[in-house]
């Protein structure tokens, strides 16, 4: 029988900080632990029965600390085997992983046994690969976008053209959305240890709208139309005229989607009472048109967390945002849709 309160006050300090210690590994701090129980009154049997041991690996334990002291005690021994791989050969399989992408470890054995005749296991292939500085994650998916001087250039040319504008000059942002009829869970702040949930939908409708904004009056005219289209997108500047009758030059910034510069498109421009100066943005520079915050707003407004019993109400809470929303409050979020660009690179 063991009998407890063998440790001395610094002893049990030296178990107990080896226990409590995040780093310590974890084999080591269940034999501190183990000898803290003995030091307790606790049996071995308890303590194996606890640990899912068995009672002669306590006594062993314990012997040990008794014998040789904590460090013969908490020396693991253990240093791993040795690979089977030669350096040069480890060098050579680090080059090969480098020029490709590989999703499963199969492909990986598969070129060991190979090119250098060895067998690996699954879990040895997985070691060897964290021991050679390589893990398994997704590779990053990059937004393409416009080289940093296409991007610049913009940037300065809307400068240049803000710092020109006359008082019978305005500038619009233009473009498309479709805001689809399916409930979109975000982000937010609940109390620790609940679960919120939204109820999903079912259809896959969506609203089309082309709209555009002005940033100084936040004017924000737009159509909802069937279908998106050169059509659509004249309709919208035709709206953009009127609503601006007091204006001599309308400078309206869009993409180069197709029917942004297609035949209706060019007819309409080719009026002679035209007042609409067509600009357009640089390829892959979605970030350059301030309307695209626009619509990261009507999704926080209109869709993250809201959930609609049918396709109708859906519509209607996006045209309300558009008709109701933003001349009311544009104010509350005006500093979110805002023309302070940056070069992306």
């Amino acid at each position: 029988m063991i009998r407890p309160g063998f440790l001395s006050p610094a002893e049990r300090r030296e178990l107990v900080s080896c226990v409590r210690s995040q780093r310590e590994d974890h084999g080591i701090a269940r034999r501190a632990n183990a000898i803290l129980l003995l030091d307790d009154g606790k049996s071995c049997h308890a303590i194996a029965e606890f640990l899912y041991l068995d009672d002669d690996t306590i006594r062993g334990w314990y012997k040990t600390y008794r014998e040789a002291g904590w460090d013969a005690l908490s020396f693991d021994g253990w240093k791993g085997g040795q690979s089977r791989m030669t350096a040069d050969q480890e060098a050579a399989l680090c080059d090969w992983l480098k020029d490709r992408f590989c999703r499963s470890t199969v492909e990986i054995m598969a070129h060991i046994s190979e090119k250098f005749g060895l067998r690996c296991s699954h879990s040895g292939c997985i070691k060897l690969l964290a021991r050679l500085g390589f893990e398994y994650r997704k590779p990053k998916a990059l937004p393409r976008v416009a080289s940093t001087e296409k991007q610049a250039s913009f940037i300065t040319m809307y400068q240049s053209l803000l710092a020109e504008l006359g008082a019978d000059e305005a500038v619009y942002f233009a473009d498309a959305v479709h805001p689809e009829y399916q409930t979109k869970p975000a982000y937010g702040w609940v109390k620790t240890g609940s679960h919120p949930a939204v109820t999903t939908t079912a259809g896959r409708g969506r609203v089309n709208i082309h709209g555009a904004v002005n940033l100084e009056t936040f004017d924000a005219p737009f159509v909802e139309p069937t279908t998106v289209d050169g059509v659509s997108a004249t309709q919208l500047l035709a709206k953009i005229e009127e609503r601006n009758p007091d204006k001599r030059l309308i400078h309206v910034i869009w993409d180069n989607a197709a029917y942004h510069k297609g035949p209706d498109v060019r007819e309409f421009l080719a009026r002679p009472e035209c007042r609409i100066h067509l600009i357009q943005l640089r390829p892959y520079c979605p970030h350059l048109n301030p309307i695209e915050r626009l619509w990261a707003v009507m999704h926080q407004h209109v869709t993250h967390n809201r959930h609609y019993p049918n396709q109708k109400q859906f519509a209607n809470a996006i045209l309300k945002f558009f008709r109701k929303t933003i001349p009311n409050e544009w104010k509350s979020f005006r500093d979110q849709v805002s023309d302070n660009f940056r070069v992306i690179n």
